[in-house]
């Protein structure tokens, strides 16, 4: 399984993006996929995970209400829809992917096998 994010770039303040993750491999279509995002200086940390009915959404406390995940498992993209964003959001940002996952972990680093390159982030102010 191969995970290729894109979208990122330079924004302002309360601007909107979004972010997409295109996987490859037929059966990733059945794995719980997820985004994380690194700043500089900092730890990776979860943003929001999505089960793959899209029944089940998690996100951080931080993104919450501004954040949006989806996907589209007839193409295999997942995309992270992010509104009203500030200056602390600015990271790179990953998509993970992992089959069967246990959901009480799915904001854990260690639960996902698969990963993307990231793409990049920033917001000024």
């Amino acid at each position: 399984v191969q995970l290729q994010a894109s979208g990122g770039g330079l924004v302002q303040a309360g601007d909107s993006l979004t972010l997409s993750c295109a996987a490859s491999g037929r059966t990733s279509k059945a794995y719980v996929k997820a985004w994380f995002r690194q700043a500089p200086g900092k730890d990776r940390e979860f943003v929001a995970a999505i089960s793959v009915s899209s029944q089940i959404t998690r996100y951080a406390d931080s993104v919450k209400d501004r954040f949006a995940i989806s996907r589209d498992n007839v193409n295999n993209i997942m995309y992270l829809q992010m509104n009203s964003l500030k200056p602390d959001d600015t990271a790179v940002y990953y998509c993970a992917a992992q089959p069967n996952p246990d959901t009480n972990t799915l904001d854990q680093i260690g639960t996902y096998t698969y990963w993307g390159q990231g793409t990049l982030v920033t917001v000024s102010s």
